[in-house]
């Protein structure tokens, strides 16, 4: 795997061309699928976490896998399953016997101490588990025995699961979810795609992402997407389209008032106003404009809304409401 050497600065320039190759490294291997790859990117490059969802076998393991390839970072990956333990993530503390000292705890590390951790089936394991990860996602640190253990940078979580296989299975709590940037359904290929991923997988050579960027770089990317300048009159646009989530609220559409419990938190709004600001300088823009924020909604906001009873029985998706929102909150 060749090493690259540290990016002196990024430009806009240099930005599109880097984005621009990790998408086409990406691409060796997976099929379709440019919305997710374009989000998903997006995320990591705000610093952000991903949850994907969809049915197994869609390729979620493949493009986290391929992502770390292209971007040279330290992968692990952990299959989460009812019996799994905190201290199997994020690692505990042993005691070993030091020759002339006696005994001593010593901190022997989890898989979580990487750049890049995939969560595989996150809903899976136990809330106690999972609320493992909270620390970890927020201030990228680790507290074991009362000490504090920092995470290498970058750092990210891309987690999995499964929509339709609810048995054994325990709801992601809300706080979880509150720590994902972006929540991406990853949706069934179409008969071309088919016909490809059918070529490509049944060869007797496989194809692989070559590096395309490294970790240095990423950051990089993620400083200067915090640089791009957003105007007042869209961040309002972006303070009324969350408060617009909120069943309570005189502008909600009646589909929030009728089928949502509660609203988006504004963890919400951070996500649009970052997705945006990365959406800008992929479309080559050092401004952030409505068309960035309404690119970026939908996966921003789908996880943070929590539907009552009657939208749950009515089959109702978080996706529909968001959409009436969109419908309702004008421009200025």
């Amino acid at each position: 795997m060749t090493h690259l050497s540290p990016t002196p600065e990024i430009t806009l320039e240099t930005f599109q061309q880097t984005s621009r190759a990790i998408k086409a490294e990406i691409g060796k291997v997976i099929v379709g699928q440019d919305e997710i790859v374009r989000h998903t990117l997006i995320a990591i490059i705000a610093g952000g976490h991903v949850l994907l969802e969809g049915v197994p076998g869609l390729g979620k393991t493949l493009l986290i896998r391929t992502l770390g390839q292209a971007l040279e970072l330290r992968f692990n990956r952990v299959q989460f399953t009812p019996d799994l333990m905190p201290a199997d993530i994020i690692g505990a503390e042993l005691l070993e016997e030091s020759p002339g000292s006696g005994r001593r705890f010593r901190f022997q590390p989890g898989p979580i101490f990487v750049n890049l951790l995939m969560a595989d089936e996150i809903n899976r394991a136990t809330p106690k588990t999972q609320s493992a990860l909270l620390e970890a996602m927020q201030e990228q640190t680790v507290t074991v025995g009362g000490r504090t253990h920092a995470l290498e940078r970058p750092f990210f979580v891309l987690a999995t699961q499964n929509p339709i296989d609810m048995e054994g299975t325990y709801p992601l709590p809300e706080a979880q979810l509150d720590r994902f940037l972006f929540k991406l359904n990853v949706t069934f290929p179409g008969v071309e795609e088919l016909v490809e991923i059918l070529d490509r997988t049944t060869r007797d050579s496989q194809p692989k992402a070559e590096t395309a960027a490294d970790g240095e770089t990423l950051l990089r990317m993620g400083r200067l997407a915090r640089q791009i300048p957003v105007a007042e009159h869209v961040s309002r646009y972006v303070a009324r389209l969350l408060l617009a989530t909120h069943p309570d609220h005189p502008a909600a559409p009646d589909s929030i008032k009728r089928f949502v419990r509660f609203g988006a938190s504004p963890r919400g709004a951070q996500a649009m106003i970052l997705g945006a600001k990365v959406n800008a300088l992929f479309e080559g823009r050092y401004n952030v404009a409505y068309k960035d924020i309404e690119a970026v909604l939908y996966p921003a906001l789908r996880h943070r809304l929590i539907l009552n009873f009657e939208g749950e029985a009515e089959g109702v998706t978080t996706d529909e409401v968001v959409g009436e929102v969109l419908k309702v909150v004008e421009r200025e």
